[in-house]
């Protein structure tokens, strides 16, 4: 983690240590250009009804979760190397820290209207109670369905080509050529999982963030999206 944001910092600082870019960007700008751009369109187009004053409030906390993770994610392709977010403790951590944040802006929004979150609109007085127990259990599952996600996809998709590469070098050092002949199917299967891996990594980071607005705009925006969809 430490290294991660060590990477981060210094990335940023190289491409801004003279109080801006270049006006014909180098290769390290243009990739940080990229990723400003990217979570800021994420930012406006996934969270409604705020003025965009309001949602570059929420843009610094969730392009640090982004970059965050996509530094992070890769960073178990390499040789002897090691994925913070495989471990689930860290995505936890993470989940719940984004959890919180969103429902206190939540109350800060809307104080104790923000209660009606849980009960939608047009539902029966009888049926209110179960309603609002299932959408409570719904909404407290969110600070760890983002935690899971991110630590399953790494755990496993790093651990299937850790494996696999692991039986392929096993297989060409045998001392029959039947093998050695063999093992060239084990590593090609492992160069492909190696690249698919790698976008796994990078979309991950991807679909956290999209997460993260997706459950902001509910939260600032209550019943408001639904009434639109009716």
């Amino acid at each position: 983690m430490l290294l991660t944001v060590v990477l981060v910092v210094f990335l940023f600082f190289v491409v801004t240590k003279k109080g801006g870019g270049k006006s014909v960007p180098n290769a390290w700008q243009s990739l940080v250009e990229l990723i400003y751009d990217f979570v800021l369109n994420l930012v406006n187009e996934q969270i409604g009804g705020l003025s965009e004053n309001v949602k570059q409030k929420f843009f610094p906390r969730i392009s640090v979760t982004f970059t965050f993770s996509l530094f992070c994610n890769p960073q178990g392709m390499i040789p002897f190397s090691f994925t913070v977010t495989s471990h689930f403790l860290i995505t936890l951590a993470l989940s719940f820290s984004i959890f919180i944040g969103i429902t206190i802006v939540g109350f800060q929004r809307h104080g104790l209207h923000f209660f009606s979150f849980l009960l939608p609109t047009g539902v029966p007085l009888p049926l209110a109670p179960f309603l609002v127990l299932l959408e409570l259990i719904s909404y407290c599952f969110r600070a760890l369905s983002l935690g899971i996600r991110l630590f399953a996809n790494m755990m496993a998709g790093h651990s299937l080509v850790k494996i696999l590469s692991g039986f392929a070098w096993t297989m060409l050092f045998l001392n029959n050529i039947f093998y050695f002949i063999g093992d060239l199917g084990p590593l090609f299967i492992v160069l492909a999982l190696t690249g698919l891996e790698l976008g796994v990594a990078i979309s991950q980071a991807h679909v956290s963030t999209i997460s993260i607005c997706i459950y902001l705009n509910d939260a600032t925006n209550l019943h408001q999206n639904e009434s639109f969809h009716n």
